[in-house]
């Protein structure tokens, strides 16, 4: 019984971790197993610690377990030590500023943001949620004295009351944008093309559709996760969530497709992508825009690099990929600055 319920734990785990390969628009409901995968590895290592103590002869069944999942353990927890930084690298940026004012923490959060751009100094800063819902400077003169060439997309209809912009902020000269045709009535993607040295850079700006689930929603996935919910409701409210989830899900898949078509159809092009994606490491959407990219946190991170920041919420739902043009260096979540509900990401990347 023991080994039988060993193997199905490390089934589990695997079935979790190729979850991403599972379309949403076919199964949404289905595509969200991957926001379970690290309750399925800590339980993969609790049996494995089991069998070492009681049945070590049988301990390859949870290390065959690990071995099957290493592609995405790998993915959610890359361990990586910090590298030197060759010469002639670009810093690249991408930060969810929740409108200036996320953790409304500070009395004036542009300068706060802004401070912390400066001291950062990346070369070329993509945003989400640029729009000023916090206190302080006007963002936009703001950055127009850290940076020579600045763009902002509302993405947005100008009659809808909560306001969505994307914003670039860059040392290059910004040759043209295209926003990426998919419906969606509160977000987007946007390419930019700039001129770096000789090279034309396609620079992509993501935010990918929101979970969907509102505060009270929020508020309850919290009780259940604590036991604070009676079991009758816990079921239903957690079946709810789930619905939620996957109508999130599906839209993101569907914008995630139209975005690595684009990709493909600019392949010739050194390319950059980053933004909020709003999904986690395992998830078809982040699994499908990297395909013919390399993720720079896999491959240049170290740890779990939790970006989104709210309690009960932990997950890595900012990401950045680049073309084989470039090779990633200490991709980094920064969890000091919490001027917003994300963490910062950036990540040094050399021309090759």
């Amino acid at each position: 019984m023991l080994t039988g319920a060993c193997a199905m734990t490390s089934l589990l785990l695997v079935a979790v971790g190729f979850s991403d390969h599972v379309d949403p628009v076919d199964y949404p409901s289905l595509a969200c197993l991957g926001m379970t995968f690290p309750f399925f590895v800590v339980a993969n290592l609790v049996m494995l610690i089991v069998m070492l103590l009681f049945k070590w002869k049988r301990a390859w069944v949870p290390l065959l377990g690990f071995a099957f999942a290493y592609v995405p353990i790998r993915t959610y927890l890359p361990i990586h030590a910090r590298a030197e930084l060759p010469d002639s690298c670009i810093k690249v940026m991408s930060y969810n500023v929740c409108g200036y004012g996320g953790n409304y923490k500070y009395e004036k959060g542009v300068d706060t943001v802004a401070a912390y751009i400066r001291r950062i100094d990346p070369d070329i800063v993509c945003l989400q949620e640029e729009q000023f819902f916090g206190s302080g400077s006007n963002p936009v003169e703001v950055m127009k004295t850290i940076y020579a060439y600045n763009d902002t997309t509302l993405l947005t209809p100008p009659d809808v009351e909560y306001a969505n912009i994307l914003g670039i902020h860059t040392r290059y000269p910004i040759l043209k944008k295209e926003r990426l045709a998919y419906t969606s009535e509160c977000n987007g993607s946007v390419a930019y093309f700039l001129q770096v040295g000789q090279d034309t850079l396609i620079v992509i700006n993501n935010h990918l559709e929101s979970t969907h689930l509102s505060t009270d929603d929020r508020d309850h996935y919290k009780q259940v996760i604590n036991g604070d919910m009676e079991r009758q409701a816990a079921g239903e409210e957690a079946l709810h969530i789930l619905d939620q989830l996957g109508v999130g899900m599906l839209k993101r898949a569907v914008a995630a497709n139209v975005v690595h078509q684009y990709i493909v159809d600019h392949s010739d092009y050194p390319l950059i992508v980053c933004g909020d994606f709003n999904d986690t490491p395992i998830s078809y959407s982040r699994r499908l825009i990297s395909q013919s990219l390399t993720d720079c946190f896999v491959e240049s991170g170290c740890g779990l690099g939790l970006s989104f920041n709210q309690i009960g919420f932990t997950f890595r739902i900012d990401h950045m990929m680049c073309s084989s043009h470039f090779r990633p260096y200490n991709c980094t979540v920064d969890s000091e600055m919490d001027a917003s509900d994300h963490n910062p990401l950036f990540c040094w990347l050399k021309r090759q």
